[in-house]
């Protein structure tokens, strides 16, 4: 997550309020969404967090290429974000297989 905000702070101004923001708020919304479903009383609930976190990592990565395809971040920039959404969505992906 901190690594979307510290790339993020380098493109364009005339994004703040557009793919920044899109890409800071799914980025920001993946650790809340896996919290509250841990929190709930149940498994059925904690895999429907689970769900949103995945989706929400998805459109972020989605924005991120989108940002990389704009020219916004160079290769060496994006490929390490690309990596950690790929092992946050593993994460994500072995403990939902695990609570089925």
């Amino acid at each position: 997550m901190w690594a979307v905000y510290e790339a993020t702070a380098t493109w364009p101004k005339e994004e703040q309020f557009g793919l920044i923001n899109q890409v800071r708020r799914a980025a920001v919304s993946i650790p809340p969404n896996i919290a509250e479903g841990q929190g709930r009383s149940g498994t059925r609930e904690f895999l429907h967090h689970l769900s949103l976190a995945h989706g929400s990592l998805c459109e972020a990565e989605t924005q991120l290429l989108i940002a990389y395809r704009l020219g916004y971040m160079v290769q060496p920039a994006i490929e390490p974000l690309l990596n950690q959404t790929a092992e946050v969505a593993r994460l994500i992906r072995g403990l939902i297989k695990s609570l089925r």
